[in-house]
């Protein structure tokens, strides 16, 4: 709790936290947002494809004339790894651009924080080992959901809880799978042209409703804190704040959970279509156990809500403020030289399933796109089966026919072996392997 302190002193030493940030996009404005009122932080350097479009960014979110004449608005990654910099945040979304982009940060000596959790569920252990390596840190995102649940758990362990599960609550139906970008907005309440209107791209948008986002968000929590992802995906049950203890707890003491130990997801939807009472939409959370009887005492004592035991209990957070919170990493990687959550193994992988019949031929289109979308497994699972990644299902050729619902794998498409983020993820299995293969705990 000195983050503020910390950041004081290094402003009056005349010494401010330099950030480039790599991504001008809605989590990259909401940080820029933030910027003008903290005093020691400066971003002198923004890239994006669309340069004109950062410098609209910074309009629009409030910065002055002045702070956007004194701002380097470029294309090129390279001029976010000035010596002057101290800190990158990428914040892209592309797995292929996150990665290289982290890797420069890291050759180059600056902290990175990765905003962009595909490049993260892809080869973020490979990363964060780079990083630390460099003697330099690489961190999830605080503000967004990993990050956030991370803490939740750090939180629990530390105090002596045992974590029985954690994630974050979503809008989810199973029909959402198959969803396409074309059938997007209606589940959002929108039609096509008002969400042309404000901006908003379907296939992003699509890739929170199929699901792919909740499954790239549970791996890197699982990834980050050892948690277990569930052998079949997740269930995403419905379930509300006060019902967390109850439902996610293992299947032997009346939950939903295969054992205790796991993330999950749970909606704020009821299967057939209600409003979820009291729902977990836009936060996270962790389901804890007491280790003992005066702790259940405890919870009961102090109006926690448990099940019907007493001794399963849960803490969350009822929202996430996205990129207004990210200032929470940066200064975290450059004042105390700590990550807001990091990889330390390979426990989730996120794998593409087919859509609908895919035909060999058509090509792959993506996370949010017409063919697949993203199911979380054990890395081990993934490895045994030979799954091709949803960060690498992109503009890549089936050449094999994959039935609805099936697992694509690397044998079924024409992956370029040579392309750099192939070569990274190979890399990054290949380091990992015999980790992801070990008997889950």
């Amino acid at each position: 709790m000195n983050l503020h302190a910390l950041l004081q002193a290094r402003a009056a030493a005349g010494k401010p936290v330099r950030v480039a940030l790599i991504g001008a996009g809605k989590f990259g404005s909401m940080f820029l947002s933030q910027v003008p009122h903290v005093a020691g932080l400066e971003v002198p350097v923004i890239v994006d494809l669309d340069p004109g479009r950062a410098r609209d960014a910074c309009r629009t979110v409030g910065w002055s004339a002045e702070r956007i004449e004194r701002t380097a608005f470029s294309p090129d990654g390279a001029k976010a790894l000035a010596d002057t910099i101290d800190v990158v945040v990428e914040a892209t979304g592309s797995p292929a651009a996150g990665i290289r982009h982290a890797q420069a940060a890291i050759r180059a000596g600056k902290h990175i924080v990765m905003v962009n959790v595909e490049a993260d569920v892809l080869a973020g252990p490979l990363l964060a080992d780079e990083a630390r390596r460099a003697g330099v840190v690489y961190s999830l995102a605080y503000g967004d959901q990993p990050a956030l649940t991370a803490e939740l758990v750090d939180w629990a362990r530390a105090t002596g809880f045992h974590v029985v599960a954690a994630g974050k609550g979503t809008k989810y139906l199973p029909a959402y799978h198959d969803v396409t970008p074309d059938g997007v907005w209606q589940h959002y309440g929108l039609t096509a042209g008002e969400a042309q209107s404000a901006g908003m791209n379907p296939q992003m948008f699509n890739s929170f409703l199929d699901g792919t986002k909740s499954a790239i968000e549970m791996a890197a929590i699982a990834n980050a804190t050892g948690l277990d992802v569930p052998t079949n995906g997740l269930l995403f049950p419905p379930c509300g704040v006060d019902d967390l203890p109850h439902v996610l707890r293992p299947r032997d003491r009346g939950g939903v959970l295969e054992r205790s130990g796991m993330v999950e997801v749970v909606s704020s939807l009821e299967r057939d279509g209600r409003p979820v009472f009291r729902d977990l939409r836009w936060g996270v959370y962790v389901v804890l156990e007491a280790p003992n009887d005066y702790a259940a005492d405890c919870f009961r004592q102090y109006g926690l809500k448990t099940d019907s035991s007493g001794r399963y209990a849960a803490m969350y957070k009822p929202y996430h403020l996205i990129g207004l919170e990210l200032n929470v990493s940066v200064l975290s990687a450059a004042l105390r030289k700590e990550p807001t959550g990091q990889p330390l193994g390979f426990r989730g992988d996120v794998v593409a399933v087919a859509k609908k019949d895919l035909r060999a031929g058509e090509m792959l289109d993506g996370e949010g796109g017409y063919t697949v979308w993203g199911k979380v497994v054990p890395a081990r699972t993934s490895l045994q089966l030979g799954a091709l990644p949803i960060g690498l299902a992109h503009r890549v050729k089936l050449v094999n026919d994959v039935a609805h619902g099936e697992i694509v794998r690397w044998s079924d498409v024409a992956a370029a072996a040579a392309d750099e983020t192939v070569k990274v993820r190979k890399q990054m299995e290949a380091a990992f392997a015999r980790r992801a293969r070990a008997p889950l705990a």
